[in-house]
């Protein structure tokens, strides 16, 4: 049977009946953030103290924190230097119980480039299989665990790459800087000795010069909306409010940074934002020169702004030319890309790192001849998997 369209229209319709409601709730909201920001936008000393209070009741507490930049400032697009740029982006094929065999692929395409020098692009590949119980043993059961994995991987394979470069380095990955600890994944002790390889890699880059940065491009926190909020309670008896009813709950910092709201754009094209740090339960991983900041970046056009978050560690935003440096060089990539503003290079990484279908299926088969070569059972694929598959199904 088909989606029964009837009953998905009339929810559709309800949806409808509220679109009022809802839009009267955000703009008053959006109202109320716009003027926070006017109103606490030079007040950098109060507000680093409401996140200082507000962290000693809720030690889980997620938001921006200014540094020496007013809120509302905004930072043209710096002249270009020259630079080596370095991407990488990261693919998986999970284990599948169906599968005649069970292993998980990890993939990473990581690509150099001297933009204006007139030299080839240099891509590396590298691809690691698990097979059996080593799935098992580097938490690779869950979509969390293949995620932590990935994220080592192209962070590690960029440390590799970079090694013996001159000059100036800058390199980024698609999301955050900080890996996060999936709900799915079990293990603590995995956790944390993925988070410390990962911040050894991130020190050894930072020794070397190499500029590291997270891109996350379409971002959905309200980390500054946060702090703005922080300033509409009282600390600590109303700590709870934040996360049962937040006093902007309908604005994100995606719109507060100039997503062509009606009421003003902070952000020209190719301006950045300040810069902030990260307040999080993640500072005792990422401290010193590792500690997390952000900025948001209008990578759009007049008239279609398009902010995205960038997330750096404190050795990038203490030294302003590198600062600078990626603020050019991600405006440069993103302009190649046309109508829809992506980093170029990343981009190039994603199609080098993406694991096919077909490349999934051909990695099967030669799994299961080797096996039978060196006569080892193998199992057969689901009988679900085989109704799946039947010519002519398309349900799933």
């Amino acid at each position: 049977m088909p989606i029964n369209y009837q009953e998905i229209y009339t929810q559709i319709k309800q949806v409808g009946l509220g679109a009022k409601e809802r839009r009267k709730k955000k703009e008053e909201a959006q109202e109320q953030a716009k003027k926070l920001l006017e109103a606490y936008s030079s007040q950098l000393d109060f507000l680093r103290s409401k996140v200082d209070s507000a962290k000693q009741a809720d030690s889980n507490l997620r938001c921006a924190v200014p540094l020496d930049e007013e809120l509302a400032s905004h930072y043209p697009t710096p002249a270009p230097a020259p630079a080596t740029l370095i991407a990488a982006d990261g693919s998986q094929s999970i284990a599948d119980r169906h599968s005649p065999v069970q292993f998980c692929v990890i993939n990473v395409g990581a690509i150099s480039l001297k933009p204006n020098s007139g030299e080839t692009p240099f891509v590396k590949v590298e691809s690691e299989l698990f097979f059996g119980d080593a799935i098992e043993e580097n938490g690779l059961t869950t979509d969390g665990g293949v995620a932590l994995r990935r994220d080592l991987a192209e962070r590690s394979v960029i440390e590799k790459l970079s090694k013996g470069m001159k000059g100036s380095v800058v390199s980024f990955t698609d999301g955050t800087l900080e890996i996060f600890r999936a709900k799915d994944v079990d293990s603590p002790s995995m956790y944390r000795d993925t988070v410390e390889k990962y911040t050894s890699v991130l020190s050894r880059l930072q020794g070397r010069g190499i500029i590291s940065a997270g891109y996350i491009d379409k971002p959905s926190s309200s980390l500054v909306v946060r702090l703005l909020e922080l300033t509409q309670i009282t600390i600590p008896e109303e700590m709870e409010k934040l996360r049962t009813a937040p006093p902007l709950k309908y604005v994100t910092d995606r719109w507060l940074f100039g997503y062509n709201n009606k009421l003003f754009q902070l952000l020209p094209p190719g301006h950045r934002s300040a810069v902030f740090k990260i307040q999080s339960n993640a500072e005792k991983s990422y401290k010193d020169a590792l500690e997390l900041h952000f900025f948001y970046l209008n990578v759009g056009t007049e008239g279609h702004a398009w902010p995205v978050r960038v997330e750096i560690p404190r050795w990038v935003v203490d030294d302003k030319k590198q600062l600078d440096l990626l603020h050019a060089m991600l405006v440069e990539q993103c302009r190649m890309m046309g109508s829809k503003p992506y980093p170029y290079l990343l981009h190039r990484a994603h199609e080098t790192a993406v694991v096919k279908n077909e490349e999934k299926y051909q990695i099967e088969q030669m799994l299961q001849q080797e096996l039978r070569r060196n006569n080892e059972d193998v199992d057969e694929g689901s009988n679900k998997q085989f109704a799946k598959d039947l010519k002519g199904r398309t349900r799933r």
